[in-house]
């Protein structure tokens, strides 16, 4: 049985349009277990024979925010029963979307897993289907926010898979981006932790260094004052922002600030800051000035975008008069202090609608670099240059644990290639502030070889790469984001020159751009990646062991290529009879450039 998952974002609507009758929807009343201790794979609650008849009744779709848990945040079960009639044609279980991972067990069988917040995935269960009774198990991990299966769940045929699957956006292009955009190496910098000092003046002295590195546009995380009612920790988040016109005094003055993005400027680099435009602290000066541009519940309090972010205020999307307060504010940065652009924080949150007219004014004043933190493919069309792709970490994160199938990183570029629009660049990393802080540590989460073989891959994959500061040393610390938490600058030399051939070797080859992507046939498909880019003559095969084995790999090549010259070690490679055969160390990796003779 195929146990291959297929990640994508997608608005399901149940039938789709399809007329079957083996179409069946799975929605409606499920029981359901909290598993705060995480005991339940132990306890075997997947089994066909265990007894949830003491478990709760819960609603299908839906967030468990809902359920009228008193606090919960972590792992929960969910089963339900089913009925097929036994058509005997190949069928698929097909899941909208569950936040954030799942595994699934249908008759107690192990059908597959799923890594990943928000994407659409299905499993081939011919073989695991029942005619009449069947029992479908669901364990659910959410890493934070509001969990649970929470868009439909459907029993339908193999067939009719694609079809759902595919988005009205894939058949459109992404708005055009410049070229600086779509060439970036993106470089996250959180004040408090990139120096001891933290501060506009201190980051300004490493310009040059980050120009060394490789680095084309700084991302700093949000600048504004910081709000104290309500704070978390000492410091507070950076994203409970009191004054959307305001500097943070930890970092210095605006006069500081102008200087280090005229320095940037200098340095031929860009820079975009952190916006927080769905929330703001419990004492901003904008819920001062205007309480009623905040979401308020059925008594007329003011209420938290939801449960946990309790240091912030949600604002209300339905007044048109902050539209307009938000949007001279992001046109007050670029045109008058000379920022480049913006990285959007839950952008999800905020209607696409009023990104898409924020872009509109912000292209009348300069070319500017929008990011969301984001993942739905509207996004693309008209308001933003580069959304997360979350994906990219999350199967990245389970097949170097071993428990998910390198096929799974391939089938991410085909995935997207049915929900995005042409030509969308997604934003690849290894780590991030919010993993970092929440999840671990690059070099914890994958081990440091594994950190290394998974930056290899955000830099060849496609899309546009990011560095988190500490990243290019290997930084083991949590960077907390309500703490000050210092990096080691002077550990593991070797990050610093992987990342600076890394940056290298996008800028010098023009594949790993703009190239088209296609995965190879080889002998070591659960453990390797291998794939080539190629823009134009250029061609370039990329392979990376994300196992902790030695592994002698042989991949078919798709077409003759010639002159192919590993690019870390310069040596040539000779292919034999149309294939390569390459050694690879555990979490090795070998990357080839070279021509497709002319013909």
């Amino acid at each position: 049985m195929s146990q291959r998952i297929f990640f994508l974002i997608i608005f399901f609507t149940a039938g789709c349009g399809m007329n079957n009758k083996q179409h069946v929807e799975l929605a409606g009343p499920w029981s359901f277990r909290a598993d705060s201790l995480d005991e339940g794979l132990s306890a075997q609650w997947f089994a066909s024979d265990f007894d949830r008849s003491a478990w709760t009744e819960v609603t299908v779709p839906d967030h468990w925010e809902r359920y009228n848990l008193p606090s919960y945040d972590g792992t929960g079960w969910f089963e339900t029963r089913f009925t097929y009639d036994g058509s005997h044609e190949p069928m698929a279980l097909f899941f909208g979307g569950v936040d954030d991972d799942a595994d699934v067990w249908l008759n107690g069988e192990k059908i597959g897993f799923h890594a990943g917040y928000s994407e659409a995935f299905f499993f081939d269960v011919t073989r695991a289907l029942r005619d009449g009774v069947n029992t479908l198990v669901v364990r659910v991990v959410d890493n934070s926010g509001p969990g649970g299966i929470y868009k439909p769940v459907a029993l339908i045929p193999l067939r009719d898979v694609e079809q759902l699957l595919r988005s009205p956006y894939a058949d459109v292009s992404a708005r055009p981006s410049p070229e600086w955009v779509k060439d970036a190496v993106i470089y996250e910098v959180y004040l408090r932790s990139f120096s001891k000092e933290g501060t506009f003046k201190a980051l300004e002295r490493k310009i040059p260094e980050l120009k060394e590195l490789g680095v084309t546009v700084l991302w700093l995380m949000p600048i504004h004052p910081v709000g104290k009612l309500h704070r978390k920790g000492t410091l507070g988040s950076p994203y409970a922002v009191m004054d959307y016109y305001g500097i943070n005094p930890e970092f210095g003055t605006l006069d500081d600030f102008r200087s280090l993005v005229n320095t940037v400027h200098k340095h031929d680099l860009k820079i975009i800051i952190d916006l927080v435009a769905n929330h703001t602290s419990w004492d901003s000066k904008l819920l001062r000035d205007h309480p009623e541009w905040f979401t308020t519940d059925s008594t007329g309090n003011i209420v938290a975008p939801n449960a946990d972010w309790t240091d912030v205020a949600d604002l209300d999307y339905d007044r048109p008069e902050l539209w307009d307060y938000m949007i001279q504010m992001m046109k007050y940065w670029v045109r008058d202090v000379g920022i480049d652009g913006y990285r959007c924080d839950v952008a999800e949150l905020v209607p696409t609608a009023f990104w898409e007219r924020a872009r509109e004014e912000l292209d009348k004043i300069k070319p500017v670099l929008l990011l969301s933190e984001g993942t739905i493919p509207e996004h693309h069309v008209k308001a933003f240059d580069v959304t997360y792709a979350w994906n990219f970490y999350d199967v990245l994160s389970r097949v170097i644990q071993g428990s998910a199938p390198a096929t799974l990183v391939g089938d991410i570029h085909r995935n997207e290639a049915l929900q995005f629009p042409r030509g969308s660049l997604r934003m690849r990393f290894t780590t991030n502030h919010d993993k970092n802080a929440w999840d671990a540590p690059a070099v914890e989460k994958f081990t440091p070889e594994g950190a290394k073989a998974g930056a290899v891959l955000a830099f060849t994959f496609g899309g546009v790469p990011l560095i988190y500061n500490g990243e290019e040393v290997g930084n083991a610390k949590r960077l907390h984001l309500f703490e000050k938490v210092e990096i080691d600058w002077s550990k593991n030399p070797g990050f610093r020159t992987l990342f600076t051939q890394l940056t290298l070797l996008r800028r010098e080859h023009a594949a790993f751009r703009r190239g088209a992507f296609e995965s190879l046939d080889h002998s070591e498909p659960e453990r390797v990646v291998a794939f080539r880019r190629r823009h134009g003559a250029e061609t370039a095969i990329v392979m990376v062991n994300l196992s902790g084995e030695s592994l002698v790999v042989s991949a078919t090549l798709p077409e003759p290529m010639s002159g192919l010259k590993e690019w870390f070690t310069k040596k040539e490679l000779r292919p034999s009879n149309g294939r390569l055969e390459v050694a690879l160390d555990r979490f090795a990796y070998r990357v080839f450039v070279g021509k497709i003779p002319s013909r």
